[in-house]
């Protein structure tokens, strides 16, 4: 996946600045896919002379004008053609877990710390997901199906940090042993 693809995704549910996509992207999309201001404002204009999206000016009153960016009939198609394409599996590049895998070099109680530590940001992230969760349960059913896809990728980041809670009662378990 690339962030040309992220933006595209975004600008596909609702135009909006370069301010709004990076307001957008760290409400959600952040969960799965990083990037920055700086980041996402060269890739708009990198698309912008693929002509994969297109801009309009808003001019303000005391502040620059705003530049608001929609997705092209070009960008749409992109957007599908990379939906149909096989993907591949997601590789796991974690640090924390090669440390755990290095980890008999050090005494259990460290590692213990490590997971520990990790335990208190998955639980945040998990807590972070329930409110979302919450919202969803107070849509309407017409709101619901408007929001139904992204809501997968929302249950898939609850049962992810599920799952790894449950991983890290059973390595505490097992380091205290």
């Amino acid at each position: 996946m690339s962030l040309k693809h992220a933006v595209l995704a975004l600008l596909q549910k609702e135009e909006g600045s370069g301010y709004d996509l990076s307001k957008r992207f760290k409400g959600g999309m952040s969960y799965f896919w990083s990037a920055s201001h700086q980041q996402i404002y060269q890739q708009l204009k990198k698309m912008l002379s693929d002509d994969l999206i297109a801009v309009r000016v808003e001019s303000q009153d005391g502040k620059p004008d705003k530049k608001i960016y929609q997705i092209t009939e070009l960008g749409t198609q992109a957007l599908i053609d990379w939906i149909e394409e096989p993907s591949k599996m997601s590789r796991v590049n974690d640090a924390f877990l090669v440390k755990l895998y290095a980890g008999e070099v050090v005494d259990n109680s460290v590692l213990a710390a490590k997971i520990k530590e990790h335990v208190v940001h998955h639980q945040k992230l998990l807590t972070a997901f329930a409110l979302l969760e919450e919202e969803y349960a107070g849509m309407n059913k017409q709101q619901r199906k408007r929001v139904m896809l992204p809501y997968m990728t929302l249950r898939k980041g609850v049962l992810g940090e599920q799952a790894w809670l449950q991983w890290a009662e059973e390595a505490l378990a097992l380091l205290e042993q």
